[in-house]
């Protein structure tokens, strides 16, 4: 089981109601189009990464990455009331309805991925 898991990558990636990867799109310069990217296959993931490279919550917009689209993310869903980033398991809590079906309690469907993240 462990090998197919391997081979053909976490079974939450086929859920096509699910994104693919999340994507978080900093700006270089506040007025100007271009932007770093930065991607984990977890919402919870990927704030963690920001955190972790001192981007601050109102300098990203996140995005969910589908097969066929990528829908922009309201920033309430991962951020605090004061605009801080949200970790587990508040960050859960806010997407449960977001994802209504793949999140209760403790597990979700996206344990089956990696929490890491990548960018510039």
């Amino acid at each position: 089981m462990d090998f197919f898991r391997r081979i053909l990558g976490p079974k939450s990636k086929y859920d096509v109601s699910l994104p693919y990867t999340y994507e978080a799109r900093v700006r270089l310069v506040p007025e100007d189009e271009e932007y770093n990217s930065y991607f984990s296959d977890t919402i919870c993931g990927l704030v963690e990464y920001l955190h972790q490279k001192r981007i601050q919550p109102d300098a990203a917009r996140i995005f969910e990455v589908y097969g066929d689209r990528e829908c922009l993310i309201d920033s309430h869903l991962f951020t605090t009331s004061d605009h801080q980033w949200l970790y587990k398991p508040d960050i859960c809590r806010t997407f449960e309805q977001h994802y209504r079906g793949h999140i209760h309690n403790d597990k979700c469907s996206f344990m089956d991925r990696d929490r890491g993240g990548i960018g510039p």
